[in-house]
């Protein structure tokens, strides 16, 4: 399967088991702008299965409604960059349903799936990574996934999470990324954190599509700088993050690059930076690097210069270890 297949694989195994499941959004109903609730409607009816207005406010707000009502709500934001008019319903409402109830109430039957970040035509409107915003909020959990076996796991656990979830897909590698992926069901852990590949001399720490460049960037160090071996850590939940896992190898490595496509001004890897030095500083070798998007908004025919590419990972990586 594709990511595009997983994620439909994922919503069809939690529409089978699970009578309360509705799934909605902008044009879900026939199948998404990407496809990835294609014959869901068929399977399972008008009722699950079903098209909103052109309004993320009311889609956020209606899920929040389902869900406090017991349902499980998987809606869709056709793109992560308009989920900010949902923005109130989510960090004021969403995130805060439980805690102000004092557990009276609650939504945790509420998941938000997004395309996000660079598809390489997308403009500063269909582009951007707003991870970061929530990831600042108590009360959710945030999720990026860097495959179809990690997608299809990772949403399974992200729907039957009892806290309200956002599900950020790297819309590049919908059809881009192909896996043997297990037709069961099957959850991966949230706030887990993944060791890809195991090394000695400098921890890389990434999320999402940006794996990719840094999977590249070791390939051309461990090349160009024989001997040396890098630790490639997948964080795949932003919130709450597993800073156990980075930090057990920052130990080992006493190097640490943290990469991803949002800006870098305020950015997650900020947030992983200081709570890294925090626990490791004795034991750092070098500065923590940060490979991150520009301070600019996602720009169009520019977006090459903008991405934290391969090759300005691979200078990081590099710089960490001849420091």
């Amino acid at each position: 399967m594709n990511m595009c297949q997983a994620i439909n694989d994922a919503m069809r195994h939690t529409l089978a088991s699970d009578d309360t499941a509705v799934v909605f959004g902008e044009d879900v109903a026939f199948g998404g702008v990407f496809r990835c609730s294609v014959g869901l409607a068929e399977e399972f009816g008008n009722e699950r299965i079903f098209n909103t207005p052109l309004t993320e406010q009311g889609i956020a707000g209606f899920a929040i409604g389902m869900a406090a009502m017991g349902h499980t709500a998987v809606a869709e934001i056709q793109f992560a960059d308009y989920i900010f008019p949902a923005f109130d319903q989510i960090v004021n409402e969403a995130a805060k349903y439980r805690y102000r109830s004092g557990n009276e109430f609650n939504v945790g039957g509420l998941t938000i799936r997004a395309p996000c970040a660079a598809v390489g035509h997308g403009g500063h409107y269909h582009s951007q990574s707003p991870e970061a915003f929530f990831a600042h909020v108590p009360g959710l959990k945030v999720v990026v996934p860097r495959s179809p076996i990690q997608a299809k796991g990772l949403l399974l656990a992200a729907i039957r999470d009892p806290n309200p979830t956002l599900f950020f897909e790297p819309k590049i590698l919908y059809r881009s990324a192909a896996e043997q992926v297990p037709t069961d069901d099957y959850v991966l852990p949230l706030s887990k954190a993944e060791v890809v590949r195991a090394g000695k001399d400098v921890t890389v720490v990434g999320y999402g599509a940006q794996m990719y460049a840094l999977e590249n960037a070791i390939q051309m160090i461990e090349r160009d700088m024989p001997g040396v071996t890098c630790e490639l850590i997948d964080l795949r939940t932003i919130l709450p993050y597993d800073a156990d896992t980075v930090a057990e190898s920052v130990l080992r490595t006493g190097r640490l690059v943290v990469a991803h496509e949002a800006p870098r001004t305020q950015g997650f890897a900020a947030e992983l930076a200081a709570e890294i030095q925090e626990r490791c500083f004795l034991r750092l070798e070098s500065p923590i690097e940060r490979v991150c998007g520009l301070f600019v908004p996602h720009p169009l025919v520019f977006e090459r210069f903008y991405m934290p590419c391969a090759v300005r990972c691979y200078e990081a990586i590099r710089r960490s270890l001849t420091y």
